[in-house]
């Protein structure tokens, strides 16, 4: 694959840096991309563009069906350039080229419903607060909106608030990872395409000191959703609380998978794989704790390692491949600094999988035997590995369950319905799935508790996220002096 290079789009244009970020295979090492490298003066000047492309141009006063022709136009446009979408995308992450695939049409698809809101939202009006007097609520767009994104799902994310930001009307600047860019600088060409005004959507490319530093304090940016570890979570909040700007967070997760002594067991240990290593475990929504009742736990533990056993790590080009390579040294390192020190605090290396020994590949591996206090039953490793915690009881279950800061989603694996309910209401988490995993649409709001984040990406109300809410109180007939 011959490297690309790219520069920041703003305002409609090409803009290029003195420094450029190099961004290599992490399965072979080559040079896939490289990348301007934006300074707080490139994000001046995109936020600059944002700010009058909101306050003077035709954007914002764009009916509704106009955002949904354009919106659609992206969807369509998604999906036909969906291979060489998926082709570098999954060259800069390690990720199997399928799933990339795959993800390709799961952003279209966002793309088509969040075109089907644009002609959705309205305000209220109240007719009761007497003869004299009318009232309405408009809903109406919060302005220039800071969109900073993670390198695991490139696309997917930034097509979780981008289409919904356009959809209110608002402008924005977009900040992808430094490791993982194209897809998001491809979906800006796809805007431009599509007939997306000018400065409505820019991309600056970059560390997120200076890039998403700034965005997150600066005056003329009303609304920062970002996504990406609690810890720096906490830094976006902390500095956007200077202008007291709308703030969105979608976090961390430490998920589990509660699997009750009467569930199918076949069916949760495909799902407690599947939660555990797709993307190579590199997601926030991993399932990658399972919380099993003792008396079932051997059985299923044997069911997970002997599929595990069957996994395919390797090549992410290869159609066949079903877990690539690690995003990079960094990341490599801290998982298999995480695992030595669960089996130092005396976890039972159930499945230590092969991967290849060159690239950024690591096995799969499962750790049994795991207790609550363990610093790997409750901090997120982000990567391909798996702990088992054992319980007694149901009450036991949800407290272990809940027992971490974390609070994005979990699974609940039983056959007894009145249990299912039970457990899925005591659970603190944002999604809960019920004999399955990682089963999503569109129309599902999704987001966390707790350290997890703040706020709600997709479903109906999704929009509102960025939207202002006024209200206007209409006198009618003649005024009634109140001091005179």
């Amino acid at each position: 694959m011959t490297a690309t290079h790219y520069q920041h789009v703003i305002n409609g244009q090409a803009v290029e840096s003195a420094e450029r970020i190099e961004r290599h295979n992490p399965a072979t090492g080559q040079l896939v991309s490289t990348y301007a490298n934006g300074t707080k003066q490139h994000v001046e000047q995109a936020i600059a563009a944002a700010r009058e492309a909101f306050d003077d141009g035709p954007w914002s006063h764009a009916t509704g069906a106009e955002r949904q022709a354009l919106l659609s136009k992206v969807a369509a446009f998604i999906r036909r350039d969906a291979d060489e979408l998926a082709r570098h995308e999954s060259a800069e992450s390690g990720k199997p080229i399928s799933q990339a695939r795959n993800e390709m049409e799961w952003s279209a698809g966002i793309w088509d419903y969040a075109a089907a809101l644009c002609r959705h939202l309205h305000g209220e009006t109240t007719n009761t607060l007497g003869e004299s007097m009318l009232g309405l609520t408009l809903r109406e767009p919060i302005g220039v909106c800071g969109l900073v994104t993670p390198w695991n799902f490139p696309l997917l994310i930034i097509s979780q608030k981008l289409p919904f930001a356009l959809a209110a009307g608002c402008t924005a600047v977009l900040k992808p990872s430094e490791l993982t860019s194209a897809t998001t600088l491809g979906l800006a060409a796809i805007l431009k395409e599509a007939g997306l005004p000018d400065g409505v959507c820019n991309v600056v490319t970059g560390y997120g000191d200076p890039v998403g530093q700034t965005l997150a304090e600066h005056d003329d940016v009303d609304f920062v959703s970002f996504t990406g570890s609690t810890a720096v979570g906490q830094k976006v909040a902390a500095v956007a609380a200077g202008n007291l700007k709308k703030v969105a967070l979608e976090l961390g997760g430490k998920n589990p998978q509660l699997v009750f002594d009467d569930a199918d067991l076949d069916a949760a240990a495909d799902a407690v794989l599947h939660g555990a290593f797709f993307n190579m475990g590199e997601c926030c929504n991993a399932g990658s704790r399972v919380v099993v009742h003792e008396s079932v736990a051997d059985d299923l533990v044997r069911r997970v390692v002997d599929a595990a056993k069957l996994v395919k790590v390797g090549d992410p080009s290869d159609e066949a491949t079903q877990v690539g390579a690690i995003i990079n040294d960094k990341q490599r390192d801290r998982i298999v600094t995480a695992v030595e020190a669960a089996e130092k605090d005396g976890a039972v290396v159930a499945f230590r999988g092969d991967a290849p020994g060159h690239g950024n590949f690591l096995p799969l591996v499962v750790l049994d035997h795991v207790t609550p206090d363990m610093d790997v039953a409750s901090f997120e490793v982000f990567g391909p590995v798996l702990v088992v915690l054992r319980v007694k009881t149901e009450d036991e279950a949800v407290r272990v369950a809940n027992g971490t800061s974390y609070g994005l989603s979990a699974s609940v694996w039983t056959e007894n319905n009145d249990r299912a309910l039970r457990v899925m209401r005591r659970l603190r988490a944002g999604t809960v799935w019920v004999n399955t995993f990682l089963a999503g649409a569109p129309e599902l709001p999704f987001g966390g508790y707790k350290m997890s984040g703040l706020g709600r990406e997709l479903g109906p109300h999704s929009v509102l996220e960025y939207t202002e809410t006024k209200t206007a109180a209409i006198r009618l007939g003649s005024y009634s002096k109140q001091w005179s």
